[in-house]
């Protein structure tokens, strides 16, 4: 018996070396695996990175041509902001001077006409005038009301006084030259004399 438990004990010391050698094997494999799967692993991070990067990248150019493109945007904006404005100063008036045109054509025709006829060319110049007058009304201009109304600075000039007894102090007694307001705005205020009473 105890031949053969010498010959169990190298046995046994044999195949305990052989456990450690295929546990070592086994180790070494573990670990070439583990270093394999983190080299797997830091390279996958390492394409996220790079993905991640060139999606940033592609956002900010993104964001700069978004930027590029409003900022062109805004400089046509302002060159036809510009040319409105400027074709609004030319033009102003052209309305105006059209409703115009008509009457000046009267003027001249009027002025043209020969005879004696004065009733006809007062009532002519009369009709002329009431044309002029309409094509200003409907441009914006208004009459500013002066005769009997309490005075106003806003849009009465006064130049004189006048005592007058059947008149109030302050009221307009004669209007020199008549005021006008182009859509709510005085243009020229009234000229007028006022009451004031000693």
């Amino acid at each position: 018996m105890s031949e053969d438990k010498k010959k169990q004990i190298p046995i046994e010391e044999g195949a305990d070396e052989a456990e450690e050698v295929k546990a070592e094997e086994a180790e070494e494999k573990a670990e070439g695996e583990t270093a394999e799967e983190a080299e797997k692993e830091e390279a996958s991070m390492e394409d996220e990175a790079k993905k991640a990067e060139e999606e940033a990248k592609k956002a900010e150019e993104a964001e700069s041509e978004r930027y590029m493109r409003l900022m062109a945007e805004f400089q046509n904006f302002k060159r036809r902001v510009a040319r409105e404005k400027s074709d609004i100063h030319a033009y102003a008036n052209e309305k105006i001077v059209g409703d115009l045109l008509p009457v000046l054509d009267n003027f001249e025709r009027a002025l043209d006409t020969e005879g004696g006829d004065l009733e006809a060319y007062a009532k002519g110049m009369q009709l002329i005038f009431e044309q002029l007058k309409k094509a200003l009304e409907n441009a914006g201009l208004e009459e500013i009301k002066a005769m009997d109304e309490t005075f106003d600075p806003n849009v009465h000039n006064a130049v004189m006084t006048e005592s007058l007894e059947d008149k109030e102090d302050g009221t307009v007694t004669n209007v020199l030259q008549k005021g006008y307001k182009l859509k709510d705005k005085v243009i020229r205020p009234s000229m007028v004399a006022v009451n004031k009473k000693s």
